[in-house]
């Protein structure tokens, strides 16, 4: 613990380590409490792996990876949303479709672009220790888009995530907030992509919020719990892989699943 207190000291990337952590758990314990009440996980992972697809190619290309992600999760957000509501395929099936395909165009222009792209891969596994000052300012306004966001229409989508035909009644455009609701969903997987990676970011947009919904009754309760959670499994990580020099992503996940399994197992013990 001191050593890693020392070394925070000394060590701008691992205080920037540490910040961006913070970051991403705001909009991670928000939007992942919705994605847990609404059952959407498998939609956000589907959009989170597409995701690899426009990095690959922004890299390809000589682009911003972090603006081809945004980009692409917003698109992909938007074609399931509509597929969804206005197609005739099933939601499951697409999603299963666009996550391969992403995938497999990342992996194309991956295997195309000269040398072994490193930078590609902290994408796709995670490096939260090379999270820049750049990177910690788009974190914190893509926190700021979100929770701006979910401050104004709080009502709004706490109709649309459990009752989609009474919101309908009341008047409540379904449609726009739905989609509006996926855009979230995709700035927030863009904004855990630098800390754990893309393939496990639904571990970590839904566990802490899941963990907070075994003792919240309100959504806003369990938004905060979550937040704090995730601060809690960011920091520890950072904190348990520091010594044994172990790469920090996973360790984060691996934190946050073994609390799930405990809260789990504590909650039917109560009972």
């Amino acid at each position: 613990m001191t050593e890693f207190l020392d070394a925070l000291m000394q060590h701008a990337f691992l205080r920037h380590a540490l910040i961006g952590g913070l970051l991403a758990s705001l909009g991670c314990g928000v939007i992942g409490s919705y994605v847990v009440v609404r059952r959407i996980g498998f939609l956000a992972g589907g959009i989170a792996h597409s995701v690899l697809g426009g990095m690959g190619a922004a890299l390809y290309f000589g682009f911003d990876p972090i603006i081809a992600a945004f980009v692409t999760a917003i698109v992909a957000a938007l074609i399931i949303g509509l597929v969804t509501l206005h197609g005739r395929e099933k939601e499951d099936t697409l999603i299963a479709a666009l996550w391969a395909a992403g995938m497999a165009i990342g992996i194309i222009f991956l295997s195309l672009t000269p040398g072994y792209n490193t930078e590609l891969m902290s994408y796709l596994f995670g490096n939260i220790l090379m999270v820049s000052r750049r990177e910690l300012w788009l974190m914190g306004m893509m926190d700021v888009m979100i929770l701006g966001l979910v401050g104004l229409f709080y009502k709004q989508f706490l109709a649309v995530s459990f009752d989609e035909e009474f919101a309908h009644l009341r008047g409540v455009p379904v449609t726009l907030f739905y989609l509006l609701l996926l855009v979230l969903v995709a700035l927030t997987v863009v904004l855990l992509i630098q800390v754990v990676g893309l393939i496990l970011v639904i571990a970590l947009l839904t566990i802490p919020a899941a963990i907070a919904g075994h003792y919240m009754r309100t959504l806003a309760g369990m938004m905060a719990v979550g937040a704090l959670l995730g601060m809690l499994f960011s920091s520890g990580g950072l904190l348990l892989a520091w010594q044994p020099d172990l790469p920090p992503g996973p360790v984060i996940i691996l934190l946050a699943a073994v609390s799930y399994i405990v809260s789990l197992l504590a909650r039917r013990l109560r009972r």
